[in-house]
C-alpha cells in the first residue's frame, strides 16, 4: 500500500473520530478503518464512553472480511480491560494482517501496550501515519495524560479596543449570534464549563451547551464554579440545569454545603492563600478526568489563570465596536513595568465568526503548570 493511500484511509479514520466530538469524554475520539485489497470492508468510531470502541464496531461492520485486512486506528489499540475488552485481543482475534495507528496512547496502562501486542501476536504494526492531525482529535486527553491535568481554553468576548464590558458591567451583546453559537459548539465539546463567583453573581449565567441543529448527539458540560467564600446563590440558574455542578471554595460552611448538596451539587475544599489555589482545582480537575475545559470568566478570574500559566488557549471573539478606555479589561495582570513582563501570544487563527472575529492563540511564555 502506497503512502497516499496510507494517508487517505487515516484520514477518513480521523473524520470518523470527529463524530464522537460531543460525547466521547472522558475517553478519546477515536476512528477505525478496514481496508482489504485496497477496499473499505468496514468503518467505525467511538461513539460514547461505555460503548464499543471504534475498532470493534469496525470489526463488527467487516465481519469475517476483516481476516487478512489493515486496520487504521487513529490512536493506538488500547490493552486493557475497562468497561470494554482490550480492543487489541480483538484485532488479534479476527485476523487482520496489519494495523496503522497514527499516534500511540500516552496513558500508563495503554502506551505501549497495545502495540507490543500486537507484535507479538506477528500483526505488522505502522505508527505515525497523520500524528498531528490525530493528536488535534484528543488535545484534552493528551493533557491529562502527560500532565495530570486538562486542557484549559478561556473565552473572551472583546470589543475592537480589547474592552469585555461598559464600566457599569454591561456586556451584552459584544458579538453577534452567529459568534454566540460558535460558543455553543465549543462549550459543547468541553468536559466543563468554568466560571468564577464575580461572573456568577453579575450576570447568573446559565453555562450550559445548546446546539440549534437537534441531529447532533450531544452530553451536558459539567459547570464548574471557583468561589472561595462559597456565596453561590441556591438559586443560580446553572445550579438548576442538567449536568454535573461542582464548587471549589477555600470556606468551611456545612449548612451551606449541605443546602447545596441537596440540590446535586458537589462542594469542594482547596487549599490556597486566600484565593482558590488554581492548581490544585486543575490537578483535582485531571483527577476527575475532565479533558477539555471552557472558561468563561472575568478578568481577576482570567489573569490569576495566565499568571499560573494554566490557560493553554485563548479564543477570543472580536467585535466591530469601541468601549473606551473606561471599560473593563480582559485580564488583572497588576502593572507591568517592563515590556519583557507581559505575556507573549502565539497566533494559531484569525478567521470571521459573522461580522466579528475569532482568534485563537496559545500563551507562549507563562510558566507551564
Amino acid at each position: 500500500m502506497t503512502i497516499s493511500d496510507q494517508s487517505k484511509h487515516m484520514h477518513r479514520a480521523i473524520e470518523l473520530a470527529q463524530r464522537g466530538l460531543y460525547t466521547t469524554d472522558p475517553n478519546p475520539r477515536v476512528g477505525c478503518v478496514l481496508v482489504k485489497a485496497g477496499e473499505v470492508v468496514g468503518e467505525g468510531w467511538h461513539a460514547r464512553a461505555g460503548g464499543p470502541h471504534a475498532e470493534r464496531v469496525a470489526l463488527t461492520a467487516a465481519g469475517v472480511a476483516a481476516r487478512g485486512a489493515t486496520a487504521f486506528v487513529t490512536l493506538e489499540p488500547c490493552n486493557h480491560s475497562g468497561r470494554t475488552d482490550p480492543c487489541s485481543e480483538a484485532l488479534i482475534a479476527a485476523g487482520v494482517a496489519q494495523v496503522v495507528c497514527a499516534m500511540r496512547d500516552p496513558t500508563p496502562w495503554v502506551s505501549g501496550g497495545g502495540v507490543e501486542k500486537l507484535t507479538q501476536a506477528g500483526i505488522e504494526v505502522d505508527v505515525g501515519v497523520l500524528e498531528d492531525e490525530a493528536r488535534m482529535l484528543n488535545p484534552g486527553y493528551l493533557s491529562r495524560a502527560l500532565r495530570g491535568r486538562p486542557l484549559i481554553r478561556s473565552k473572551l468576548a472583546v470589543s475592537l479596543d480589547g474592552r469585555t464590558a461598559l464600566a457599569n458591567g454591561v456586556s451584552q451583546w459584544l458579538t453577534g449570534e452567529a459568534a454566540r453559537e460558535d460558543v455553543h459548539r465549543w462549550r459543547a465539546r468541553a468536559s466543563a464549563v468554568l466560571t468564577g463567583i464575580g461572573t456568577l453573581l453579575a450576570d447568573d449565567p446559565a453555562l450550559d451547551a445548546r446546539l440549534g441543529d437537534s441531529t447532533i448527539d450531544l452530553r451536558h458540560p459539567s459547570r464548574i464554579i471557583i468561589d472561595s467564600r462559597l456565596r453561590t446563590p441556591l438559586g443560580a440558574k446553572t445550579l438548576s440545569l442538567p449536568g454535573e455542578r461542582l464548587i471549589f471554595t477555600r470556606a468551611s460552611d456545612p449548612d451551606k454545603a449541605a443546602a447545596l448538596a441537596a440540590q446535586g451539587v458537589a462542594v469542594e475544599r482547596v487549599g490556597g492563600d486566600g484565593q482558590c489555589d488554581l492548581r490544585e482545582v486543575a490537578r483535582r480537575l485531571g483527577e476527575l478526568e475532565f479533558n477539555e475545559v471552557w472558561v468563561e470568566a472575568g478578568p481577576r478570574l482570567n489573569g490569576a489563570l495566565l499568571r499560573a500559566g494554566l490557560i493553554d488557549e485563548l479564543v477570543i471573539y472580536i467585535a466591530p465596536l469601541l468601549l473606551g478606555n473606561a471599560a473593563r479589561g480582559m485580564f488583572d495582570l497588576g502593572e507591568l513595568t517592563a515590556l519583557a513582563q507581559s505575556p507573549r501570544l502565539m497566533l494559531d487563527e484569525c478567521r470571521q465568526i459573522g461580522a466579528d472575529l475569532r482568534v485563537i492563540a496559545r500563551p507562549a511564555n507563562v510558566p507551564d503548570a
